[in-house]
C-alpha cells in the first residue's frame, strides 16, 4: 500500500508540477508585452522603382527614350528600361512642353502620370482623364504612342 501511496503522491506531485510550469509559462507570456507591428520602411524613405516601363515593353521604352534624346532632354542610354534618368527627361520635357510635370526627380507619379495624360490626349492619344492615375486606357495610348519612334 506503501508503494501505491508513494507512486500516486510522486504521480500528482508531477502532474501538479507540469500544471504549474504550464502556467507559469502561460502567465510570463501574458504578462511580457506586445510590441507593436512596426513598417520595415517608413513611407517618406520609400524610393522609386528602378524601373517603371508604364505598361512598355523594352522596344517601345526604348522609342520613348529615344524620342527624348532627339528631343534634347538627354534620357541617358537607350536600353528600353525606363529608370529614373528617363523619367527625369521626361519631367523636364513635359514642364518644358507646358504640360505640369512637377519636380524632376525621376519618381512617376500622379504629376507626372497627369502630365503625360495632357500631352498624350493633346496630340491625339486618348489616354482618358486627367486624373494621375496610371490606368488601363492612360496605358494603352502611352503603348499606341511608342509604336514607332518620334
Amino acid at each position: 500500500m506503501r508503494s501505491s501511496l508513494a507512486r500516486a503522491l510522486v504521480t500528482t506531485t508531477a502532474i501538479v508540477g507540469i500544471a504549474a510550469g504550464s502556467l507559469a509559462g502561460a502567465s510570463a507570456s501574458f504578462a511580457a508585452p506586445q510590441q507593436a507591428a512596426r513598417p520595415a520602411v517608413s513611407s517618406r524613405h520609400v524610393s522609386p522603382l528602378a524601373v517603371n516601363n508604364l505598361g512598355l515593353d523594352t522596344a517601345r521604352a526604348r522609342n520613348w527614350q529615344s524620342c527624348l534624346n532627339a528631343w534634347g532632354f538627354n534620357a541617358g542610354t537607350v536600353d528600353g528600361q525606363l529608370g529614373t534618368n528617363s523619367w527625369m527627361a521626361a519631367q523636364r520635357m513635359l514642364n518644358s512642353w507646358g504640360y505640369n510635370a512637377g519636380t524632376e526627380d525621376g519618381i512617376v507619379g500622379p504629376n507626372t502620370i497627369g502630365a503625360l495624360q495632357r500631352f498624350l490626349n493633346r496630340v491625339g492619344y486618348n489616354a482618358g482623364a486627367d486624373d494621375g492615375i496610371a490606368g488601363p486606357q492612360t496605358r494603352a495610348a502611352f503603348w499606341n504612342y511608342n509604336a514607332t519612334g518620334c
